[in-house]
């Protein structure tokens, strides 16, 4: 029987407090893989995946009106669910860094550090939002403009992601940016995962594999020590996988500090070129036999074990998300690399073109 083409369409998601509206963009593939994106913080709301026998579950946290991503509670929390995360990924010490000598303060929202852009980052943005269709795969391209000073960055800062869902069941981001000044750039997706369904327990039980021999270790506050420390002997060592929850309540210093994994990965990427997709983690649902791939052409990857989850806030099937309902595998540069001269630069110039490709590739195992 042939496949039904793929298709992208909208519809809309309700309006922000300043009477702007806001779409949901519905995009499916040949196989039936669906996913809904908004242009506020260019939040994946779902993503529909196959298992191996066909059938499809949503394997993504969220919820189902915008209302509920703009809710106080919500807001308070910010977990950040499905949004694109920006100017800077992760942590930034003592919410500063300096350029040239100059040193540029921005919102403490972590504690005494900048997390994830600061208090309005881009995950509470409106990009702008262009549906396309090409040969086997269908896409959003969404953009955004950051003035000079926001969140107290230099430079005047244009974004642009791209997502394409392609009919080999892949979701392909690629991030592009440039700037007027230089300034620190780390984007990423911020999308938790479960790939037994949303709402359907915790992941404590998929099992992992993350392509790291190093990680960065961190203080109390969860920023970076500044060295790379080998994973040898230690329960974040994911070469072989293993089930997430299998040393996660060990009595290990670095998971005391995060409450579980909430590190950043040294990817193994060899000999690659900077611009090459490598595989930087693999991961296995036990019931329904979904496999999740990660590539990237970033340095590192952050695993996040759903710690802070506690039940306050309530998905899309009517179940409230408690601790480890979900997972983030965040592609990225390190935490707190403004700061640590030893770390891989985050720095954009005036000269230069960010670019940053992560692919997400979707498969099943029989059960």
């Amino acid at each position: 029987m042939q496949k039904p083409p793929s298709s992208v369409s909208s519809a809309p998601f309700g309006q922000l407090d300043d009477g702007r509206e806001v779409a949901l963009y519905r995009l499916v593939n040949a196989n039936g893989m669906e996913m809904a994106v908004t242009p506020y913080g260019g939040t994946i709301v779902s993503l529909k995946v196959p298992d191996d026998e066909g059938n499809l579950d949503d394997i993504v946290l969220g919820f189902e009106h915008l209302e509920d991503y703009l809710a106080p509670a919500y807001q308070r929390a910010n977990p950040y669910f499905g949004a694109l995360i920006g100017r800077y990924g992760n942590r930034i010490a003592g919410a500063s860094f300096s350029i040239d000598g100059k040193t540029y303060r921005l919102p403490a929202n972590d504690g005494d550090n900048h997390l994830h852009g600061g208090t309005q980052g881009f995950d509470r943005r409106l990009w702008q939002a262009q549906a396309f269709e090409e040969e086997h795969a269908v896409g959003l391209l969404l953009t955004l403009e950051s003035p000079d000073g926001d969140q107290g960055y230099p430079g005047t800062l244009r974004a642009q992601v791209r997502y394409t869902l392609a009919d080999d069941n892949a979701l392909d981001i690629r991030y592009e940016a440039s700037t007027t000044a230089t300034t620190p750039v780390n984007l990423t997706q911020h999308s938790y995962f479960n790939l037994d369904g949303e709402g359907s327990g915790d992941i404590l039980a998929h099992r992992l594999m993350i392509n790291a021999s190093g990680f960065t270790p961190v203080d109390d506050a969860l920023i970076p020590l500044g060295e790379v420390r080998s994973l040898d002997n230690s329960p974040l060592d994911f070469r072989t996988p293993v089930a997430i929850g299998r040393r996660i309540d060990e009595d290990d210093q670095q998971l005391l500090k995060g409450k579980g994994y909430d590190h950043n990965f040294v990817i193994n990427r060899g000999e690659a070129a900077a611009e090459e997709l490598v595989l930087a983690a693999r991961v296995e649902a036990p019931l329904s036999g979904r496999v999740m791939e990660v590539y990237t052409s970033e340095p590192g990857i952050q695993f996040y074990s759903g710690n802070f989850l506690d039940g306050s806030l309530t998905g899309k099937s009517g179940v409230p998300y408690q601790q480890h309902s979900g997972f983030a595998l965040e592609t990225q540069h390190y935490p707190d690399s403004p700061n640590q001269p030893d770390f891989p630069s985050t720095l954009l110039t005036p000269e230069e073109t960010y670019l940053s490709h992560t692919r997400y590739v979707f498969s099943s195992v029989p059960q």
